[in-house]
Order: C-alpha cells, then sequence, then structure tokens
C-alpha cells in the first residue's frame, strides 16, 4: 500500500460571488476523512483553494508526499505551472487570493505536493463525492465569513 496521501477537493459556489463551499476527501492507508465548510460570501476559485488549504491543515504529520487531485483548473496550473512562484516574487500585484496564496505557500513547505487535474462532474467517485460535500456545505446555511473575500471585496480599487 502506498504510504502517499490522496487528496481529492472541490469548490463551489451559488453566484460568483455568492454563498460558497469546499469539500475535501484525504485518504492515507486504510483510514479516510471527508471536511466540508461553508461560507456566506464568497468565488468558486476561493472554495477550490480553500479546500486545498483545510486538507492540509488536517493533516497531523509533515514531510508527507501528497498528490491533491482537483478540477480546478486555476487551483492546478498556479501551483504545477509554477506561477505561484511569478506570483510570490510580484507580490500578487494585479492577483486575487493573495491570502489564500500566501496560506497555501506556507502549508506546502512542509510537504512534496504534486497537483492532477481531474475532469468534474465525470465518473471521479471521489471528485464527486467532493463535490456533494462543497454544495451541500454552501447551501447549509451554516456558513462562515471568508474574510479575505469580504475584507478584498469592501476595500475600495485605487486608480
Amino acid at each position: 500500500m502506498s504510504d502517499k496521501v490522496l487528496i481529492y477537493t472541490d469548490g463551489s459556489s451559488r453566484g460568483n460571488p455568492g454563498p460558497g463551499g469546499y469539500g475535501a476527501l484525504l485518504m492515507w492507508r486504510s483510514k479516510t476523512k471527508e471536511l466540508a465548510q461553508g461560507y456566506r460570501r464568497t468565488t468558486n476559485n476561493r472554495m477550490e483553494l480553500m479546500a486545498v488549504i483545510a486538507a492540509l491543515k488536517a493533516l497531523t504529520k509533515t514531510g508527507l508526499d501528497i498528490v491533491v487531485h482537483s478540477d480546478s483548473s486555476y487551483v492546478v496550473n498556479t501551483v504545477e505551472k509554477r506561477w505561484l512562484q511569478t506570483w510570490l516574487r510580484n507580490n500578487f500585484k494585479g492577483k486575487k487570493n493573495a491570502d489564500l496564496w500566501k496560506e497555501y505557500h506556507q502549508l506546502s513547505l512542509a510537504h512534496n505536493i504534486k497537483f492532477v487535474w481531474v475532469k468534474g462532474h465525470a465518473d471521479n467517485p471521489y471528485n464527486n463525492r467532493c463535490d456533494e460535500l462543497a454544495t451541500a456545505a454552501a447551501d447549509s446555511r451554516r456558513w462562515l465569513v471568508d474574510e479575505g473575500f469580504e475584507n478584498e471585496a469592501s476595500s475600495p480599487t485605487l486608480l
């Protein structure tokens, strides 16, 4: 049996922005853990990334080999195509979700992480389960406040 941690994630937003949620499924050896949380006002991209962050925060060990499966090209490409490295160097000039990307980056330093894109709403039962978790969380009305989004959304734009 593989010692890799397998993570599947998905995000959902009812409106963009609107109420949203994430779902994550972590698998290691014979153990499985599901995570989900809803937010009152957010975006789909934020929920896709927040699912990854929540999964990484749930890990109790460091130095793990992790494979994250996501149907978000935004998340997968940002990491795998090394866009994040450029964004960090440029202090996220003109980029959204800097708060979450910085948090992801810090968490990622403790592990060896590879991202794999999976087709959403297809025949992958793990991705489909994450979609169920994310949409249920978005619809739950048991929402937290996505402070990063709400603070960014209420800040005046500088011209």
